[in-house]
């Protein structure tokens, strides 16, 4: 690659592949497109897909479009969102059907990528783009080999994001499937928690109160527990308490603690468990819609129990107890009611240390993640205008 910050003045992307030279041309959009047009396809059972504003969305049995276009989601939430498709399939009426003539369509793809159609948006209650608008898009051109090996570098950036996203979803069904199959033993002691559990009274305080800059004690609030994609925490990512809203009585957090979601609109949510395995950073509480529980019998090891009432047996016992329509909550009596099954200390250890192994290779396959995306994004900026 080529920098070309020195020479600012010209039509050139400041990233470049050396062996082009030369101003890149203006187009418009309207100018270098087939057409612009809106979809049409109703869902229906059939062997096709059905593409909407956010993907397939269901099937079609005629395929009123074929071969390769681009798709922006015309209006909602999602408008601007853009979609690269080559088959045989129907599109429905809130996107719009992009076929470029004049220049390839995974170019113009990563061009419109690159310009995040999204400040092009307008509408409150229900936002729109529209074909109008995006015909007026002034589009940068270089050769149709630069604009091909443009491409295809971002292809393949695109296609190992794809299969690293494969990696991260096989590691997180493979950690599941451990946390179930290692964990429902009943072999081992049987043990209800009203035998081995206190739980204590949390704080109620709001996102408004808390702060991640000012305070001094942090707080978990329940919104948080259903973010967490692991099962152990620290408490250094949680937002402090600003002072003036600091509860006069409190019941700070060790390592070994557990802080269970006590309300969710998703039965799969609800009961979500973390354990603390650090609390040396600060001083910290439980707070809005948690149940803060600790084993008072030192009958589990720390790291333990943020496996074990994760596991599809605790939280089966956990949804049969959940109160609620719209909103589902559990009260601390209620898990007092559920039960786990424990093994000795020496057989824990040996289960926690398996899965904090592969939660460890889950993290940093999605760091591994998050660099490839910067760096799509770094080359989106970089290599166009």
């Amino acid at each position: 690659m080529a920098n070309n910050n020195n020479t600012k003045n010209l039509n050139v992307p400041t990233l470049r592949f050396p062996e082009f030279k030369g101003e890149w041309k203006t187009a418009i959009l309207g100018d270098i497109v087939k057409s612009i047009s809106s979809g049409k396809t109703k869902p229906s059972e059939g062997e096709y897909n059905l593409y909407g504003s956010t993907g397939i969305i269901g099937r079609t049995p005629k395929p009123d479009y074929k071969g390769e276009m681009l798709l922006v989601a015309r209006v909602g939430a999602n408008a601007g969102y853009l979609q690269l498709i080559n088959e045989q399939c129907g599109i429905t009426d809130n996107t719009l059907i992009v076929v470029p003539t004049d220049v390839p369509t995974k170019y113009l793809y990563y061009f419109l990528l690159h310009l995040n159609l999204n400040r092009l948006v307008f509408g409150s209650g229900q936002p729109l783009i529209t074909g109008g608008m995006l015909k007026k898009i002034k589009v940068q051109i270089g050769t149709k080999k630069e604009q091909d090996k443009i491409s295809n570098l971002l292809s393949l950036l695109d296609e190992r994001i794809t299969t690293q996203s494969k990696i991260i979803d096989k590691l997180q069904s493979l950690i599941k499937e451990l946390i179930d199959a290692l964990l429902e033993n009943p072999s081992w002691e049987k043990a209800y928690l009203s035998s081995f559990m206190h739980f204590f009274s949390t704080n109620s305080l709001s996102w408004e109160q808390l702060s991640y800059t000012e305070g001094e004690i942090r707080n978990l609030h329940y919104g948080l527990i259903h973010g967490f994609q692991t099962r152990g925490i620290n408490t250094a990512s949680l937002p402090k308490i600003l002072q003036s809203f600091v509860p006069k009585q409190y019941t700070l957090c060790q390592a070994g603690d557990v802080a269970f979601a006590d309300a969710s609109e998703d039965t799969n949510e609800i009961g979500k468990a973390i354990e603390f395995i650090s609390t040396i950073d600060s001083e910290t509480v439980c707070g809005l819609h948690t149940i803060h529980g600790r084993d008072i019998k030192n009958k589990t090891l720390v790291g333990f129990k943020g496996y074990v009432f994760n596991s599809r047996y605790f939280h089966d016992q956990v949804r049969r107890l959940a109160q609620g329509t719209k909103v589902f909550s559990i009260t601390a009596n209620n898990l007092s009611s559920c039960f786990v099954y424990i093994p000795e200390l020496a057989k824990q250890k040996n289960i926690v240390n398996l899965l904090n192994a592969y939660e460890k290779l889950l993290s940093t396959n999605k760091m591994l993640l998050k660099q490839y995306e910067i760096q799509k994004s770094y080359l989106l900026q970089q290599m166009f205008i």
